[in-house]
Parts: structure tokens; sequence; C-alpha cells
């Protein structure tokens, strides 16, 4: 959510009503099922899940509280075939952005920079400058005043056998990422704020 406009408390409410709505015909769903793999099951859990998902969002942006419950990420992943207890994990984030004012990104690398110019000669310079001054979740937290626009982002808990040694995957640090060991993942994507506008058009 852009911290240039923010959540209305009507907003808010209507997301809260859209969960209701979707808690009902979640239930009704369970209730009328017609077997194991009913799609109507399916598609309202899939509703019920983007909508809380939607209302959790706009809760935290508007009064800095979350709700209690977790989303999970349905049938995107395979199913999970690593240990019970892992003795590690790894925790792979990806986080896609619009470079939309590259004014702003020029004008902050500018700051950062130590004076040599370098931040002015290319985006991917600027790029480099900012992401070597600020941390990742930082960024996130203020990417407009960087000049970028927020895109999908995702976040992978892995088990991995055992911790790895100092500088070992450096090289090559996605590479190994097994979906089938993949414990959750958490999800942030304009579908889901789409899917609920589908559920509540007003």
């Amino acid at each position: 959510m852009s911290d240039d406009v923010q959540p209305t408390v009507a907003e808010v409410r209507a997301a809260v009503e859209a969960v209701k709505a979707a808690l009902d015909r979640h239930l009704e769903a369970i209730e009328n099922r017609t077997g194991e793999d009913d799609p109507a099951v399916y598609a309202a859990f899939e509703s019920l899940a983007s909508a809380a998902e939607s209302y959790d969002e706009l809760l935290y942006d508007t009064y800095d509280e979350v709700t209690p419950f977790e989303v999970p990420a349905g049938d995107s992943l395979p199913e999970y075939t690593g240990p019970e207890d892992p003795e590690a994990i790894s925790v792979l984030i990806r986080r896609d952005y619009t470079i939309v004012e590259p004014a702003r990104l020029f004008a902050q690398a500018r700051r950062a920079d130590d004076g040599d110019g370098a931040a002015d000669a290319t985006v991917n310079a600027a790029v480099g400058v900012i992401f070597g001054e600020y941390e990742p979740d930082e960024i996130a937290q203020r990417h407009k005043e960087f000049g970028l626009e927020e895109g999908d982002s995702t976040v992978w808990v892995s088990a991995v056998p055992e911790a790895a040694e100092p500088g070992e995957w450096l090289d090559a640090p996605f590479e190994q990422a097994d979906p089938q060991l993949v414990i959750c993942r958490f999800d942030v994507s304009a579908v889901f704020d789409d899917e609920l506008s589908v559920l509540d058009p007003d």
C-alpha cells in the first residue's frame, strides 16, 4: 500500500465485510460439497484466503495492527517432502519494483553516494548505490521515496539438511531452491486486490 494514499476507515470496513461474506460462502460450499475434490469448495477457499489477506494488509496500513490468521499458499507448491524437524532453514525473498520516477532514484542515490558522481551515471549505478546503502526491508518500506513502485513479492521458508558453511553458496545462491522443501510461503500481489474488488465491487 502506498504511503501517499492510505486506506480509509470505510475501505477497512468494506474489507472485513468481504471476509465475513467469504466465510459464509466457504462454509456453505463445505456443507453442500459434492465430493472430496469439489471445485466449489476450492474456489470458496481461494476467495476466503484472498479476502483475508487483503483485509490484513488494509488493517496494518490503517491501524498498524494484524490479524492472527495465516493464509496458506494453496496448491502453487508441490507437497512438502522435507523433515518435520529441520536443523536449519533458508529464507528466499523476491521483491519486484518498477522504476517509475528515475529523478527520485538519482536524487536519493546522490545523497547516499560518496561524492564521486557515480550515482549519476546510469540507473544501474543509482540502484547499486541505493541497495548498497539501505537494507532491502527499508527500501521496501520507503520505496516511493526512491521512485519505485511495488510489484509482486514472495517469501519462501525452506528446510535445509544442515546450516551452510560461510561462503558455501554465494556463487549460486538460488540454484538449490527446492519447492518440495518449502515449509511455508507468503505472497503479496495486486492479484489479491483485484479478487477483493470482484467479491465486493462497491
